[in-house]
């Protein structure tokens, strides 16, 4: 099925987006990708939306599941669009899942959409089509009715329970920091569930909502099977351009000040931090080998060490770490030889792994995992999925995970306060004190 492709120039891109939004959420499975104006190269997107599906891989079992992904993409060139939940470390890896899933996304989803519509920074849009005319589809988007954004999101207040409470959380962090000490591990994400139940919400005016409030260049409202996934992402897990490979994962954090000059203060200590420059340190070593069971002898380089990046609630400590693809190694083999991101596993990360499964009280699910895209040309871009809310739409069930990296010198006070503030814009967007 071949698709009728037509160009159009979009002169208030803030407004269009709205209602692509709206006009994308009427489908199922629908993934909409919004950059948030932090696009900076030529050819990179502004937005890009798959709409409908001409066919589906859709996989609730871990075994063999990236060959089968591999095996979809090579029957099916052109573009997909789709999810990698955290628990595919168990195709990667010999680890095991047990914790409950109330959302229930699939563990892996991809699907060759029906509409994807490319928008970019200087506001070309072109819609590919294999369903309809191009300009009925352009007008019918520009035709939608945005929300006013307004109206209440939830029938009645809501109660945000937390799974772990406070004590058990930093009590937990001093266990993990047995491990650190005795040799075990050298740093670990651990993370915690907050959780709504009978909960009714709009999810695409939901995640409208919190992607004004975070602006995140990485943010997705993803849906499949009545699961949604509202996501204000900072961080991309991979990309590949070519052959090139890149991963930009993120370890250090700090809030924002009330003033430019507390903003100034802040940045400064974030960027002298001795303990966040070793959390980050050690994971750009992790993404260095990952990328290197893929990436030509020799080409793995790090172009950016500790940079700092703001954003609306927090700064981060970003690095960028790159290397070149043999070609011999397939675009989805790459992929799984990085996978999950070490920035949420820790390092080791295979024992890391274990001791999140031993700690933690939930599955992590689609949370630390990834969504994104691969082009018709083979090339590929992912996010991984935090600061995200998660809505379970058949059982009324929202959910939202937060953690941070755990050393030997952390402090469980500061680390349970940290992922509050991650938590920030999350806890807004729910009517919650943040």
């Amino acid at each position: 099925m071949r698709a009728e492709t037509a160009t159009f120039q979009i002169a208030d891109i803030e407004h269009w987006k709205r209602a692509a939004l709206q006009w994308a959420s009427a489908f199922s499975p629908v993934c909409y990708l919004d950059s948030n104006r932090h696009t900076t190269r030529p050819g990179t997107y502004e937005c890009l939306i798959g709409a409908g599906a001409v066919r589906q891989l859709n996989l609730a079992e871990a075994s063999g599941a990236f060959h089968r992904l591999q095996a979809f993409f090579d029957d099916h060139p052109g573009w997909l669009f789709g999810n990698l939940s955290y628990d595919l470390k168990n195709d990667v890896e010999n680890l095991v899942s047990r914790h409950p899933d109330e959302v229930g996304f699939p563990l892996l989803h991809f699907f060759e959409p029906m509409f994807v519509l490319e928008l970019f920074p200087d506001g070309e849009l072109r819609i590919h089509s294999k369903e309809g005319n191009p300009e009925e589809l352009y007008h019918a988007i520009l035709g939608q009715t945005i929300p006013s954004g307004n109206e209440p999101l939830f029938p009645g207040a809501i109660q945000l329970r937390a799974r772990m409470e406070a004590p058990e959380y930093m009590k937990k962090v001093l266990r993990l920091q047995d491990h650190i000490l005795e040799g075990d591990i050298y740093e670990t994400n651990f993370c915690q569930e907050f959780y709504v139940e009978d909960c009714s919400t709009r999810p695409a005016e939901l995640f409208s909502r919190l992607n004004h409030l975070s602006r995140a260049p990485f943010s997705a409202y993803y849906e499949v099977d009545k699961r949604y996934l509202m996501c204000a992402s900072p961080e991309r897990f991979l990309r590949k351009e070519g052959q090139r490979l890149v991963s930009q994962p993120i370890k250090g954090t700090i809030h924002r000040g009330r003033d430019a000059q507390e903003d100034r203060e802040l940045r400064e200590k974030l960027s002298g931090s001795e303990k966040d420059r070793a959390e980050n340190v050690m994971i750009v070593d992790l993404v260095r080998n990952d990328l290197a069971r893929s990436c030509v002898p020799g080409t793995v380089a790090v172009p950016e060490l500790f940079g700092i990046y703001p954003f609306a609630q927090v700064f981060q400590m970003i690095s960028t770490v790159e290397g070149e693809l043999r070609k011999e190694v397939h675009p989805i083999e790459a992929i799984r030889h990085a996978f999950p991101m070490g920035s949420m596993t820790g390092a080791p990360k295979v024992m890391a792994m274990e001791l999140i499964e031993r700690y933690e009280q939930r599955r992590r699910g689609l949370y630390s995992g990834a969504v994104g895209y691969f082009t018709p040309g083979g090339d590929f871009d992912f996010n991984v999925v935090i600061r995200s809310l998660l809505y379970n739409s058949p059982e009324k069930y929202l959910s939202f995970q937060v953690g941070g990296a755990i050393v030997y010198d952390s402090k469980p006070e500061q680390e349970y306060e940290e992922c509050l503030w991650k938590a920030r814009a999350l806890l807004t967007v729910l009517g919650q004190k943040a």
